[in-house]
């Protein structure tokens, strides 16, 4: 059995979408499963699309996610370069071979003789049939010119383009991993061009040129791709490389959160969400798009994330480690049906790997807020506001958003809470405990929940009856994490300053 080769090859036509970050994943599970290589290939042969910077940003964003490249652009190989546009001579011999053996042709129609062709269609049938089988004996191509012209035109430098010869009355068969059996009928493909007149191949014949050279195993590539795939079943046959063609997987499209519809860049900017791995910048318009990482996502998190955007691994299992999703991977276990783009998914499995995080790991998130408002805090006192905090947050940032109440004294309080919870006994005890706190030592949490356990005993009153209204004086909220441990943080000066300052604003409701 020949080595697993596989290869994801982006266009660098803008910034990279989340689902081709899930098609390099794919690949590279397969790859990392099997012992095999990993090829990273720019597809820059449509250079009217090239955006400067895309390249940089695909590198970054694999690099980010943690899906690495045995071979190809930014590593290099024996099969280099790995920039398509780089390979433009490369191509050319393989079309004018096909030329030579009759499976291609050169086409000299222009874009006017073209608009004729389609309009005479319509004139005499009502429906515009493609460049192919039923329609090229009436086009100038050669084909129908004498072989003397197609040389004539060919040496003044008349522009051309070099098309497939679809066979006229066949049936291709693709054998799909994941979709089983395609058959298609050859009337359903036009002769699709190969060399474009400014002598850059299309994607179609770079495509299988590269991919037989590069010696590909499996071509992992999303759903739009599948209506090509019998293109390339001819062209691999046309070549003479039928034998060596590689198998095919085409994975389901990404669907928007309600399951209608394809996923985009629309999409995602009216629901609030990225569709980008890294924050990126449109050179034209200057637009800035926030990517999956500047928004808080752990890249493991979102890798487990797309993994489960068309596969499933036949357990209960949820959370997957890299190592145990290369296990646990198999192409035949990706289903043919879209996959929902649930975004609130994706930050159930930020809040998981969150939870998962060392006190180390978060630390230095919180500790850069901290700083940025020129706040010393001991590194104890910010492991133990994580400690608490890290419980009830579903990105790195909102350390300081959901713990800003730790070093901050609150400037306004919830008035719903006050309204219910800010009585005539929650004042009496809070005054009584203020003043107990003052003497407290050392002040911990075990220290000051003792003592406030012995101040509602003192004066008769449950301490779960007034333990919200002492939150809501120490943080203006009503809910929140471990009060003690939030009192601790806080420590006895701020403590006391914040009750006494809650007494004298908040007042009692008659």
């Amino acid at each position: 059995m020949s080595p697993v080769r596989v290869r994801f090859a982006p266009s660098p036509t803008g910034a990279l979408h989340i689902g081709g970050v899930r098609t390099a994943l794919y690949n590279f599970l397969l790859a990392r499963q099997t012992g095999g290589t990993m090829i990273l290939r720019i597809e820059d042969t449509d250079q009217s699309r090239y955006v400067p910077g895309a390249e940089e940003y695909i590198l970054e964003s694999l690099a980010w996610a943690g899906i690495h490249i045995d071979e190809g652009v930014g590593v290099g190989g024996p099969h280099a370069p790995y920039r398509q546009s780089e390979r433009k001579q490369l191509y050319r011999q393989f079309a004018e071979k096909l030329v030579a053996e009759g499976h291609a042709y050169y086409a000299f129609d222009t874009e006017a003789e073209l608009e004729t062709m389609r309009k005479s269609l319509l004139a005499a049938g009502g429906s515009t049939l493609p460049y192919g089988s039923q329609t090229r004996a009436q086009m100038a191509n050669s084909l129908t010119l004498p072989s003397a012209e197609t040389s004539l035109r060919l040496q003044r430098g008349d522009e051309y383009v070099i098309r497939l010869k679809v066979p006229a009355d066949e049936t291709i068969h693709l054998h799909d991993l994941i979709r089983g059996d395609v058959y298609v009928h050859s009337s359903q493909i036009d002769d699709k061009v190969l060399m474009k007149s400014d002598g850059m191949p299309t994607y179609h014949l770079a495509n299988v040129v590269d991919d037989h050279l590069m010696q590909i195993s499996h071509v992992i590539r999303g759903e739009e791709w599948l209506p090509s795939a019998p293109l390339h079943v001819l062209l691999y046959r046309s070549l003479g490389w039928a034998d060596t063609m590689p198998q095919f997987a085409h994975l389901p499209l990404l669907l928007k959160p309600d399951g209608h519809g394809k996923l985009s860049k629309r999409d995602a900017d009216q629901m609030g969400f990225p569709i980008f791995p890294l924050n990126w910048t449109d050179p034209k318009t200057n637009e800035l798009v926030k990517g999956f990482r500047e928004s808080g996502y752990l890249p493991e998190a979102l890798l487990n994330f797309l993994a489960f955007l068309g596969w499933n691994p036949g357990t209960e299992q949820e959370l997957f480690t890299l190592p145990e999703l290369i296990n646990a991977f198999q192409l035949e276990r990706i289903g043919k049906a879209g996959a929902r783009f649930d975004i609130q998914k994706a930050k159930w499995f930020n809040q998981q790997y969150l939870k998962q995080k060392s006190v180390a790991d978060l630390a230095p998130f919180l500790t850069a807020e901290l700083t940025a408002r020129d706040r010393s805090v001991s590194e104890t006192t910010v492991a133990l506001a994580i400690t608490i905090l890290k419980e009830r947050i579903t990105f790195p940032h909102e350390l300081w958003s959901e713990g800003e109440f730790l070093f901050v004294a609150p400037t306004t309080f919830d008035e719903s809470v006050a309204a219910k919870k800010w009585n005539a006994e929650a004042v009496a005890v809070i005054r009584a405990y203020k003043d107990a706190l003052i003497a407290t030592e050392p002040f911990t949490a075990p220290a000051v929940k003792d003592v406030l356990e012995k101040t509602t005993q003192a004066l008769h009153i449950g301490t779960g009856k007034i333990l919200q209204a002492l939150r809501l004086a120490l943080t203006g909220r009503g809910t929140g994490p471990d009060l003690m441990i939030a009192m601790e943080i806080i420590g006895r000066e701020g403590v006391v300053a914040r009750l006494e300052h809650a007494l004298k604003t908040l007042t009692v409701k008659s």
